[in-house]
């Protein structure tokens, strides 16, 4: 058995849902927003743009596709086949609006639970984002804005700026580091549930021809970053879990340094369920990315 798999065999060992209406759940069939070629690469502005710039030239279509419900198939996912993993994981974070109480008590929570995912023997949290499904606002206790749900169809990282981000936030170590094996694992979760307006959904790694991906850039002050966009392809697996409670975490990998055939990049989005109940609680969710040394 290989080291991923032992890991992942770890880490779905702590999975003890009941089978209740969520397991019974049908797939859904919704809209997912993906990217439409125009012949010129795409950008986004993630400052205000200079006088007279668009904010970004992307251009995206609404296509209606299949989305499975991941629950009864949750223990037979892998990071390293379909990119993407649903784990129990309770945390002791009292106010995830709270910076400080996220930084030094959940990245140490979120260390502990990519490392026995993914067996990678050192993880490094950088980052953490917090989306609220309302105008955006000052979060309470920090400075970081509330974002929005991502709607349209997108992976974190590109063969680029994968590595990039190694010499950005390790720079002394970078060369070394490079030189193994590293991925780029992003832990997603409601801060409260159940979840079921704007819902998360993975499209299964195994799926997606590295020709469906295409470079944008992110434009910053002082850097030019890349992320990919995703061209529509009849073959997506697309997976999501319904009614997501805040003890549970999605793990989504959006790099690996190996071309060994191992998933790479997993694109996602979230979508709007045709089947949520209208008087469902408004989105709140937080993601963090983190590097996961092998």
């Amino acid at each position: 058995m290989s080291v991923n798999a032992v890991a992942v065999e770890r880490s779905t060992q702590a999975i003890k849902w009941d089978k209740t209406e969520e397991w019974d759940k049908e797939d859904v069939e919704a809209l997912l927003h993906y990217f439409t070629p125009s012949g010129e690469k795409p950008y986004r502005y993630n400052y205000p743009p200079p006088a007279n710039a668009r904010e970004s030239n992307a251009e995206h279509q609404p296509h209606r596709v299949s989305i499975q419900n991941l629950r009864p198939i949750a223990t037979t996912l892998s990071l390293d086949v379909q990119g993407g993993l649903l784990v129990a994981s309770r945390s002791a974070v009292n106010d995830f609006y709270n910076d400080e109480e996220v930084r030094n008590t959940y990245y140490r929570e979120s260390e502990r639970v990519i490392a026995q995912a993914t067996g990678a023997k050192r993880i490094f949290v950088f980052d953490h984002t917090r989306r609220r499904r309302e105008a955006a606002l000052s979060d309470t206790g920090g400075t970081q804005l509330r974002r929005e749900p991502v709607t349209r169809v997108h992976n974190d990282y590109t063969v680029r700026s994968g590595p990039q981000r190694v010499r950005d936030l390790l720079p002394e170590e970078a060369a070394r580091l490079l030189q193994g094996r590293f991925a780029i694992i992003n832990l997603w979760r409601p801060i409260r549930g159940p979840l079921q307006d704007a819902p998360l959904a993975f499209c299964d790694a195994s799926s997606v021809a590295f020709e469906d991906f295409v470079p944008m850039d992110l434009l910053y002050p002082n850097r030019v970053g890349e992320t990919y966009l995703v061209k529509f392809n009849r073959a997506h697996r697309w997976y999501y879990v319904p009614r997501m409670q805040s003890d549970e975490a999605l793990l989504i990998k959006s790099y690996d340094s190996a071309a060994d055939g191992r998933a790479r990049f997993t694109p996602h989005s979230a979508f709007e369920d045709p089947t949520a109940p209208a008087d469902r609680l408004p989105r709140e969710s937080i993601e963090l990315r983190a590097l996961a040394f092998y």
